[in-house]
């Protein structure tokens, strides 16, 4: 199990099953994160902010989903789609908000 904190205005922490990806595990938790295309990458609307120690673990980001990034409103340095985060033993427990 992979332990997710989601930090921002609905807080909360939860184990997810190693391989999922974070837009699903998110959305059983109950947090307000769209994916209206379902991982699909034709929209942003998983866009997540990774905290900083976290984001360095991840693999880095495409050029397909760099883009999508950058139509996200407050994208940062730090910004992935949770569509394309796989929770994985490697990279540990993971930090992210959900922007506003």
């Amino acid at each position: 199990m992979i332990r997710v904190t989601f930090a921002g205005a609905h807080p909360c922490t939860i184990e997810a099953m190693e391989g999922a990806r974070l837009l699903d595990a998110a959305q059983a938790a109950g947090q307000p994160l769209e994916g209206t295309c379902d991982g699909d990458m034709a929209c942003a609307t998983c866009h997540v902010i990774v905290a900083p120690e976290d984001f360095a673990r991840l693999p880095p980001a495409g050029a397909e989903e760099e883009e999508l990034l950058d139509l996200a409103p407050a994208a940062v340095r730090t910004s992935r789609l949770a569509c394309q985060i796989r929770l994985t033993v490697a990279l540990g427990a993971v930090t992210v908000r959900i922007p506003g």
